[in-house]
């Protein structure tokens, strides 16, 4: 069963007027069943997990073309970095002779740590990236959404999600994840991820040169698993994983190239020297982050000791999914200054910054203790959020709003 995805007809208006689009995420997020979903007839795919098109690829990237075309998706192209110059010389010749280079080649690439640098570099102007993930549950209730505002006139056009409405529905949530073939298919949850992990490890990293015992690695994504939703702390993650800091650093960075994790900046301005610079990360799919932890139902999560924190991280996850589904930039940001004073996440824009709160409650106290210090940053602060298990959207203060999160 398909289940449509938000990022199609933005996907489909940008191919026409990019020759090439990139669609990067973490492995099984749904990329090549989107773009086969739909592709016009004519357009042919091509599996680099396949040896002989792999084979082609790395060692004649002309007849490689020749032979399956230029209106073509090519998926795993991470593994054939050598397709690059030869689609540069498809494309550049192709306008040079006053034809429309459009719509000729989307790529899709499960690692985005090798996939990302090769095409900027290489396809500067030629290229549009869009960065994608597993199911945002406005997808699997389908129901659109555009990229997530803090406008209240906005927030009040919503269709809430009703899988959301309770506590024990986000915690059922939160505990299977968006992962497609998990939601499509009655496949066992312990299976699935146990599956996921491996394919993961064994495909993805394994010939990384910044990755050496797999061991080690695997007890690395289980810590960072249980420190979802808070401040990186590089030396902290040496110690308990027994590699070293630069090592930790560049662990770090595969999980956030290759879509595992969100990493939430702080705001920083020069205006003031208080403020926290250390980012935090996030699980962008709660089902894994839960499995890592070895969670065992949906109901000793909610009540364990992590609760709050997979609760912020599924808002966090949920509204970064509506940007990338949507195929805006990012404009979010966390606050948090010396004195401890934080609030979880600033949309930020040219108009000023919404401050938006998370919390787990029906009815949250002294929620918005912490907005009153934005205004040392010098921008408009709008109105605040509180987003939690309210049940309609209603004013908090004068300067805050509860907003339930069946309107992420």
């Amino acid at each position: 069963m398909y289940i449509k995805r938000t990022l199609e007809q933005t996907f489909l208006d940008a191919s026409a007027y990019y020759p090439v689009l990139a669609l990067c995420g973490q492995r099984q997020v749904g990329k090549s069943t989107m773009l086969n979903a739909i592709k016009e007839k004519d357009r042919r795919y091509v599996t680099l997990d396949d040896r002989t098109a792999l084979r082609l690829a790395q060692t004649d990237p002309e007849l490689f073309f020749d032979t399956y075309g230029t209106k073509l998706i090519i998926d795993e192209f991470q593994r054939a970095p050598e397709l690059l110059l030869e689609i540069k010389k498809i494309v550049d010749a192709k306008t040079l002779s006053g034809d429309t280079a459009t719509s000729m080649f989307w790529l899709t690439g499960s690692q985005q740590f090798r996939m990302m640098k090769s095409i900027s570099e290489t396809l500067a102007g030629r290229v549009g990236i869009f960065p994608f993930s597993s199911f945002a549950q406005s997808e699997l209730a389908g129901i659109p959404r555009p990229a997530f505002s803090a406008d209240i006139t906005a927030l009040r056009t919503l269709k809430p999600v009703t899988t959301l409405s309770t506590v024990q529905g986000v915690y059922e949530r939160i505990f299977k994840g968006g992962m497609p073939k998990l939601n499509a298919s009655r496949i066992p949850r312990e299976r699935f991820f146990m599956d996921y992990i491996n394919t993961y490890l064994e495909r993805d990293i394994h010939d990384l040169e910044q990755v050496g015992k797999l061991t080690e690695f695997h007890n690395f994504l289980a810590f960072m698993a249980a420190r979802t939703g808070q401040e990186l702390k590089y030396d902290e993650i040496a110690k308990n994983v027994g590699v070293s800091s630069p090592t930790a650093k560049a662990w770090v960075s595969i999980l956030e190239r290759s879509g595992i994790i969100f990493i939430l900046h702080p705001y920083y301005t020069n205006i003031t020297n208080r403020l926290v610079k250390t980012p935090k990360a996030y699980f962008l799919d709660t089902g894994l982050a839960s499995y890592l932890c070895r969670w065992p139902t949906s109901e000793t999560l909610e009540s364990g000791a992590m609760s709050g924190a997979f609760f912020e991280t599924f808002v966090i996850s949920e509204i970064v999914k509506s940007y990338y589904n949507a195929g805006k930039d990012l404009n979010l940001y966390y606050y948090r200054d010396i004195d401890k004073k934080e609030v979880d996440l600033l949309i930020v824009d040219a108009d000023g910054i919404s401050p938006i709160e998370i919390k787990k409650a029906k009815n949250p106290s002294d929620a918005d203790k912490h907005f009153s210090v934005l205004k040392k940053l010098g921008l408009p602060i709008k109105p605040a959020l509180v987003l939690c298990m309210a049940e309609e959207l209603v004013p908090y203060t004068r300067d805050s709003w509860l907003c339930p999160i069946s309107l992420i």
